[in-house]
């Protein structure tokens, strides 16, 4: 049942909201491996971004919080082009954990990379999109 009250907004963007334990550390990741830029940067909250896609990256209370994160957190960033994009990613494998690029019987060609958080994050491409870009 559609509710009145929720009819009249639009949903323009969701922005994932992490935990992190090193902030400088995770700017790094985000900037120099998935290519995001930050618009707003400080010790305690930061927000980066890439093609007005954003993702905010918040200092975890205490490492409590991290234990709860740390293989329990995944952020999914659909892409076009993904093999350009892997061919950078796959340079920092000896710094992350990666899972090489691979088809999904869901439609999506992936990567997986862990942040320097333990959040997983999966980039992917239609794998229709991305036979036909390529010409395969």
């Amino acid at each position: 049942m559609l509710m009145t009250n929720t009819a009249s907004y639009s949903a323009k963007k969701i922005s994932p909201m992490l935990a992190v334990a090193d902030m400088e550390e995770t700017l790094a990741f985000y900037q120099e491996v998935l290519g995001f830029t930050a618009l707003m940067k400080s010790s305690e909250y930061s927000i980066v971004e890439r093609n007005a896609q954003t993702i905010h990256l918040m200092k975890a209370a205490s490492e409590e919080v991290m234990k709860c994160v740390r293989g329990h957190t995944e952020v999914y960033i659909e892409v076009s082009n993904i093999d350009l994009l892997w061919e950078h990613v796959k340079t920092f494998k000896d710094r992350y954990r990666v899972r090489d690029l691979f088809d999904r019987d869901y439609g999506m060609t992936e990567f997986h990379i862990e942040d320097p958080n333990g959040c997983l994050v999966f980039v992917g491409q239609s794998t229709h999109e991305r036979n036909h870009v390529v010409g395969r």
